[in-house]
């Protein structure tokens, strides 16, 4: 029955039927308890968090990502631990607990680091990075994302190194460090194109003529501006009317 139940989790998971999913792996999680198969139950409470975590449930998904928890420490399971603490970590930053994340985050690490999991440490160092620039903690938070980068190299995680040089520059950008900032957008524009994501590209874009303008640099500003409109055009994105209207602006300002 286990089977069963899972496999419509997965039916109504594909459909964005939330409620019928998590009820789904409810009766999954159940049925999992009775044969004492720790293996199976710990996949179905971790697969019942994350759907209760999309549902904003936060205080279910953290019982069942605990749970799992310690079902992977009993199975001696340490890259299982590494990644749920890191949805630990997660959950309480989506759950406004930032400051109780952190612990999770630092043993994730020391775990991963073990298993030389670079992608994994990739992803950590990034939301690490991401925690600290919210606090303000503006040198750390740049350390941070540098860690992150050095670790999506070595693994070749194209997509980890557009989000993260984004972010950096971002984080720069907020700083007033312009040069930083432009430096770093560029690297993610180039990833992205690499990537043919476009629309993250055009995201990249528009804080890159953010940049310009603040230099007013109104040249290359517009130059941006007139990419992430054809962009904007090309798949229907929300911003269109907004970036318009900016372009328009500058375009007059000569």
């Amino acid at each position: 029955m286990s089977d069963n139940h899972k496999h419509r989790a997965r039916i109504f998971l594909h459909r964005g039927d939330l409620v019928q999913a998590r009820a789904a792996w409810e009766a999954a999680v159940s049925d999992d308890r009775t044969p004492g198969n720790q293996q199976a139950l710990s996949d179905s409470l971790g697969n019942l968090g994350n759907t209760c975590a999309l549902m904003n449930d936060f205080p279910r998904a953290e019982q069942c990502y605990r749970e799992v928890l310690q079902i992977q420490r009993t199975e001696r399971n340490l890259t299982a631990v590494a990644h749920t603490l890191v949805n630990l970590g997660n959950l309480l930053i989506a759950s406004d607990h930032p400051e109780k994340a952190r612990p999770y985050y630092l043993e994730a690490m020391d775990f991963l680091r073990q298993l030389q999991d670079h992608r994994g440490l990739g992803i950590l160092y990034n939301n690490l990075a991401l925690q600290e620039a919210r606090d303000g903690q503006w040198d750390q938070a740049v350390a941070s994302f540098k860690q992150a980068l050095d670790h999506h190299r070595t693994v070749g995680n194209e997509e980890g190194l557009a989000v993260t040089y984004s972010q950096l520059g971002k984080c720069y950008l907020d700083q007033g460090d312009l040069t930083g900032a432009e430096r770093c957008l560029n690297n993610a524009s180039e990833h992205y194109i690499k990537l043919g994501n476009e629309p993250a590209e055009a995201a990249v874009l528009r804080l890159l003529s953010t940049v310009y303008e603040t230099r007013q640099d109104h040249t290359s500003a517009r130059r941006c501006l007139e990419r992430v409109v054809s962009l904007d055009q090309r798949y229907a994105l929300p911003e269109l009317h907004t970036d318009s209207a900016h372009l328009s602006m500058l375009s007059q300002s000569g």
